[in-house]
């Protein structure tokens, strides 16, 4: 399988002391070469006979695929934290937070001292919210070596060994074999039907866009690869591309402010891919205005910095 990316859900320009240059390295380099990194992986497990590769090269290469997955996962809820006012705690927050903590300020002073005691190291404090006992707590996560985000196991192999040396002594294979002899596969059914009510992360949704369709970078990477014709507008603002050197291979950049005097360089009979700088309000603008024309126009998802982070190649801004 291929793990796609997901827009930029935090608008840059609108953060309160954190520069828009900080979101784009961070979300180009390390969140896109967390999934480029996991795509690798995924691709090189799948490529592999399990019966015929030693056992420790199949652990390690899930080693760092869950580590992938995970650095996956948590930038982009780090990305989708991004963008309030984090002063003004909604009532309903405000009191779920007192409910497990005493106070929303106790809680605030415990995530600040996980995230403090990380200072000069890594890893990750989450907020997180625990089915089994209906609550919320902290968590410090060091690297990105800890279960995966998000995640509801329904089944488990104990491989301590206190959970087979009585019976089996050092014989883990034999202790493996008698596990799956006694799966209670109809419970595991039962977790499943549980698990999968659990709704997934909220995906961006931009409401004034609803009816503009979207393409996602990798099926615009797909049309390119597969020799489709595709028209690609960049439709970055003129004072964004004035301090960029970059531009998607195979796209034309185009002021969307003078619209009227290149529509007609367009052709109707291919298809219109427009993007901006991250996926937001001109590259739907634009396809908006190109489909009232009469073009079939969509907006690429993520704008030029998914491009990147999604390993698409770029070259020079020439104007």
């Amino acid at each position: 399988m291929q793990y796609r990316l997901a827009p930029l859900f935090c608008r840059p320009w609108a953060l309160n002391g954190i520069t828009p240059r900080l979101i784009e390295s961070h979300y180009e380099t390390n969140y896109g070469g967390a999934v480029r990194q996991l795509n690798l992986l995924t691709e090189e497990l799948e490529a592999l006979d399990p019966s015929t590769v030693p056992a420790e090269s199949v652990s390690r290469l899930k080693r760092d695929q869950s580590a992938a997955l995970n650095s996956t996962l948590l930038h982009e809820l780090y990305f989708a934290s991004l963008g309030g006012d984090g002063r003004a705690v909604p009532e309903a927050m405000a009191a779920a937070l007192t409910r497990d903590f005493g106070s929303v300020d106790r809680w605030r002073r415990e995530f600040m001292a996980l995230a403090e005691a990380l200072a000069g190291g890594s890893g990750w404090v989450l907020l997180t919210w625990v089915p089994r006992d209906g609550r919320l707590i902290n968590q410090s996560a060091v690297d990105h070596g800890q279960s995966i985000a998000g995640g509801i196991p329904i089944l488990a192999l104990d491989m301590y060994e206190h959970a087979y040396h009585i019976d089996f002594g050092s014989n883990a294979k034999a202790y493996v074999a008698a596990f799956m002899r006694n799966i209670a596969w109809s419970e595991v059914q039962g977790r499943y039907e549980d698990a999968v009510k659990v709704a997934p992360p909220r995906p961006l949704e931009q409401k004034e866009f609803a009816d503009v369709p979207a393409i996602s970078v990798e099926d615009v990477q797909a049309m390119i690869d597969n020799g489709t014709p595709v028209q690609i507008i960049d439709a970055r603002p003129r004072h964004y591309t004035t301090r960029s050197h970059e531009i998607m291979e195979g796209a034309v950049w185009r002021d969307p402010e003078r619209l009227d005097e290149w529509i007609g360089e367009i052709s109707k009979q291919q298809p219109v891919v427009t993007y901006c700088v991250y996926g937001f309000h001109i590259g739907c603008q634009t396809a908006i205005a190109l489909r009232k024309a009469g073009y079939d126009a969509r907006y690429m998802a993520g704008g030029h910095y998914a491009w990147k982070a999604a390993g698409g190649k770029v070259r020079l801004l020439e104007e």
